[in-house]
């Protein structure tokens, strides 16, 4: 007998418990044993007994509308859905009995009957369930057809840069309308009408780019027919073969199958086997990879003495030769201190480690620093005081064991699509939403949403709302007192509890400070203190303030308070930005830690190092990147390799950050694309992208995935290639074959990955560490039994107000944030037909201050600050408070960060992008800035095509 234990459904849905009864039936002769509650096709399935179908799919609820997948069952009465009937003791299933198949072949007729007959030249020929299913019920004529106009004459909706609807194709099987309800989470798709005029409808009968369609791809795959269709398989033709790597967008990690023809990437399907995702995606991951055979991306490197003089398109020996040169010289004349080095969260672990490896063992000093600096660092500081460890707590599928959600300064549905379908989904099952957010983010417009809430505080007042909140918790006795008194260090907590529970925090007090109402904040801390699970999810609403750590601290502490921590369904949960800002900082880049945060001052951790490279490590931390920046302007600081990040265009106070980049005597500068930070660069390196690499990501829930090359670098180097280059040329030898081997060394080193290996992550699919002999296979969940640090830490979390205070000169406060279609500094976004949702920057401002000041939609609105001033289009709305206004900052031309200021968390020096003052007003032109950026942008691409031009004139193949 087959005995089979039903897997998890896609999406986080839990597979029936161990202990669920087991049903016994026979299948065509074949005994199976089942958990109750599983259908009767996947029965089948279970004992290799294929049974026709269209209407069902995996990753779906059962349906029951094509009715190919019908059955004969003992004592039962006519063909009942397989997919739709459950499993009984003792049943009888019969599934190719001549009725049967009659009956499938009828039904299979009427369905070819309305459909074109155009098989040969359709673009699904070879991937159509339609016609494989006409195959299996072995039809081989069609009686019946229509007389006059109907669907087949329908006109094709082309209007998606991605992919076609042609509903002449479609056979109203729903799976697109449920894949977009089940998996997504839009309703974007209904079937409009009845009987033989039913038909799919995005919307009121819109096209999709009119519809409330956000292009995440579901219902393309889930398709039976050609009726959704990528739009590059209908150019290129069907793939042939295919390899599973990791989307290099946002933090959820996303596993792709990339299909391909020979080294053509024809599309990136959703792989149902990564852990992150489960088979979806979002716009980005899907379909938005065509930058990376983007006529800019660069493919030969250049120097140049002089920003203002042209490119010289050089070798690669040559390249790097001058690079190690200028950074020998510098050392020479200023010192071993005058150079250092930024790594990136979009590159890889293998790749982040080196460039750390090669500033300390190479260049002799900590000038390490990476961009995780500006989003994440107060995360890594917040947690390791008082959980220990640098991370978030959960996987991604613990949300569906969440009975109250609470999202804090995170907008899921637009920065981390995936995870926030999944989270939607959870809503719809009934857990209750709590929206920490000074904007009303689209998560609040969930489709069958029930209780929610909206806390819209003012920004910069978010230490004083969680402590109002913990508050609340305290005395009103909601503490999970016995979690506290066995997991948590009693001292910490009695000075916290005497500190939280001090009048001046309560949520009557701080009303006037954060602009939300007393009784608001208080139904909320009760929602979540009381519920069996509370789980916290965050962004860089939290971080990036001049009280990011001191948040991150406090939203800890009422986590640990109620007694949310160390089980599914709850834990403290960072949503990380990019596709490796965990990564990054797992990999030692900032300039005080070794690889698994290990204090450079740690003798024994910095001994471990030193004997396997070979070197001796400097005990003392070395400068950040904003003190980077000033020591460049005040003339210490002279050279700086940057290995795929635009500090010009992402960090804050652009004027301040391009000064000390025009300072610098040697700016090496490696990426895929001429960003703003080359145009201050003396030598450009390309980059390469994950397309083009083999190597490792890790996700927001420590899940650490393979990337794995599937067409070779445009370049011919991998990014770790130029690194050990770099390193070689200036003397301290690199020796590497394989990214592998990287990670061989990374496991040897770092306690966290030490059970870490390819061939492990090739077996399991992937790895959430730590991973090591107590957890050889990974800590889905943390701090089960204990935390790194013995007990749990309480921080006294005092809200300090920013300094970045409103004025007469400066009414408004500027907020930041990010959009779907576009992706971080929109380097990669903005190179595709991504483009086409959100080409430009704009300025959200509510109702009330637009009426103010005259402004009404698409007027041109200079914006001021302490810091600068830039112009963008309005956009009049009402999801902010009166008095707030927010933007994007995925273009460059639109300067957001001209306008944000140098104020920074307290103790990590992450910007404080949130909180600008500023001053809005009609103008009837761009700013000078931005007639200066044009100008300075054209002429750094003019000396840019002048080297690539004489690089053709070489013979050179562009």
């Amino acid at each position: 007998m087959l005995h089979y234990h039903e897997p998890d459904r896609d999406y986080g849905t839990p597979a029936p418990a161990a202990t669920a009864n087991t049903v016994s039936l026979v299948v065509d002769g074949v005994d199976v044993s089942v958990p109750e509650g599983t259908s009767v096709l996947r029965a089948a399935a279970l004992a290799g007994i294929n049974i026709p179908k269209l209407c069902a799919s995996d990753n779906l609820e059962a349906f029951g509308s094509c009715r190919l997948c019908a059955v004969q069952i003992a004592g039962k009465r006519g063909y009942p859905a397989s997919c739709t009937t459950p499993v009984e003791q003792g049943m009888q299933v019969s599934t190719q009995t001549e009725p049967v198949a009659r009956l499938r072949r009828n039904i299979m007729e009427l369905y070819i009957s309305d459909h074109p007959l155009d098989c040969l030249t359709c673009p699904a020929n070879g991937d159509c369930e339609l016609q494989d299913m006409a195959g299996a019920v072995g039809l081989r004529e069609v009686r019946y057809g229509f007389d006059g106009a109907n669907h087949l004459a329908a006109e094709k909706d082309e209007s998606n840069p991605y992919f076609t609807f042609d509903p002449s194709k479609c056979i109203v099987c729903s799976r697109c309308v449920r894949a977009c309800e089940e998996v997504q989470g839009s309703f974007a798709l209904t079937i409009d009408g009845r009987g033989f005029g039913s038909k799919v409808s995005a919307g009121d009968n819109e096209p999709f780019m009119d519809s409330e369609c956000v292009s995440c791809g579901a219902c393309v795959q889930t398709c039976p027919t050609a009726t959704l269709m990528e739009k590059s398989v209908i150019d290129e033709g069907l793939p042939e073969h295919s390899v599973v790597t990791t989307c290099a967008y946002c933090g959820v990690g996303c596993s792709f199958e990339a299909q391909m023809k020979g080294d053509q990437v024809v599309r990136m399907v959703p792989y149902k086997g990564g852990a992150a995702n489960h088979g979806h995606s979002c716009v980005k991951g899907r379909f938005a990879f065509g930058y990376a055979t983007h006529k800019d991306r660069l493919q030969q490197p250049m120097i140049r003495d002089a920003i203002d003089q042209p490119w010289q398109a050089v070798s690669w020996e040559e390249a790097i030769t001058f690079a190690a040169g200028r950074l020998q010289a510098i050392q020479q004349r200023y010192g071993r201190e005058s150079i250092g080095g930024i790594t990136s969260s979009r590159c890889t672990n293998e790749e982040t480690y080196l460039v750390q490896k090669l500033v300390r063992a190479a260049f002799g000093n900590n000038n390490t620093d990476t961009c995780a600096r500006v989003c994440h660092s107060p995360t890594g500081y917040g947690l390791k005081t008082t959980l220990g460890e640098s991370a978030g707590t959960q996987t991604f599928d613990s949300v569906m064991q969440a009975d109250v959600i609470v999202v804090i300064g995170a907008n899921p549905t637009d920065a981390h699509p995936v995870f926030a379908s999944q989270l939607r989904r959870r809503l719809r099952q009934g857990a209750e939403l709590i929206v920490i957010d000074p904007r009303r983010i689209d998560l609040l417009k969930t489709p069958h949403l029930g209780v929610a809430r909206h806390l819209p505080l003012r920004p910069g007042t978010n230490v004083a709302m969680v402590n109002a909140l913990a508050h609340v918790v305290v005395t009103e006795g909601l503490e999970d007192t016995a979690f506290v008194a066995e997991r948590c260090g009693l001292d910490a907590y009695r000075r916290w509890r005497d500190f939280i529970s001090q009048p001046r925090h309560s949520p009557e007090q701080l009303e006037s400070v954060t602009g939300v109402p007393a009784a608001a904040v208080r139904e909320a801390a009760r929602a979540y203190a009381g519920a069996r699970n509370g789980a916290i999810y965050y962004g860089l609403g939290v971080t990036e303030h001049s009280q990011g750590s001191t948040m991150v601290m406090g939203i800890a502490n009422l986590a640990l308070a109620t007694g949310n921590i160390g089980r599914e369904g709850v834990g403290v949960n960072p949503l990380r930005g990019q596709n490796n800002v965990q990564g990054s900082c797992d990999m030692g880049s900032f300039p005080h830690e070794l690889p698994g945060y290990q204090h450079v001052s740690d003798i024994t951790a910095r001994a471990r190092f030193e004997a396997d490279w070979g070197v001796q490590i400097d005990d003392e931390p070395g400068l950040r990147i904003p003190n980077m920046f000033d020591a460049a302007i005040s003339g210490s600081f002279k050279g700086l390799y940057v290995q795929g990040e635009d500090i010009a265009q992402s960090d804050p106070n652009t004027l301040h950050v391009e000064a000390a980049l025009g300072s610098l005597e040697c700016l090496i500068v490696q990426d895929i694309f001429l960003n703003e930070t080359a145009k201050y660069a003396h030598v450009l390196l390309p980059g390469s992208t994950f397309l083009e690499k083999n190597g490792t990501f890790t996700n927001a829930e420590r899940r650490i995935n393979r990337v794995r090359k599937v067409m070779a670098p445009l370049a011919g180097k991998e990014d770790w290639e130029v690194t050990v280059d770099l390193a070689n040329a200036l003397g301290y030898p690199m020796d590497y074959s394989h990214p592998s081997q990287i990670m061989d060394e990374i496991a040897r080193l770092t306690p966290s990955f030490a059970g870490v290996s390819y061939a492990k992550l090739d077996r399991l699919g992937s790895i959430q560490w730590p991973c090591n002999d107590a957890y050889p296979e990974g800590m889905p969940i943390m701090h089960e039994r204990d935390f790194p640090i013995g007990l749990g830490n309480f921080a006294i979390t005092e809200y300090v107000a920013t300094e970045e205070r409103t004025n007469r000169k400066y009414p408004l406060l500027l907020t930041t944030g990010r959009i779907l279609s576009q992706y971080n500094v929109g380097a990669q976004t903005r190179r595709t037909d991504n483009q086409q949702w959100h080409d430009e920057d704009v300025l959200e401002v509510h109702p009330h201050d637009a009426e103010v000041r005259g402004i009404q939609d698409g007027d041109w609105l200079g914006i001021t600050s302490r810091a600068g001033h830039t112009v963008l289009r309005a956009r009049v709305n009402d999801r902010m408070l009166p008095g707030v206004v927010y933007t994007t900052f995925h273009h460059p031309g639109s300067g957001a960060n001209v306008i944000t200021t140098d104020s920074s968390d307290w103790a990590t020096n992450c910007p404080e992008y949130k909180v600008t003052a500023v001053q809005v007003e009609k103008v009837s032109q761009p700013s000078a800035w931005q007639r200066e950026f044009q100008s300075f942008d054209e002429q750094q691409r003019q000396l840019h095509r002048e080297g690539r031009r004489e690089l053709a004139a070489d013979g050179a193949e562009l």
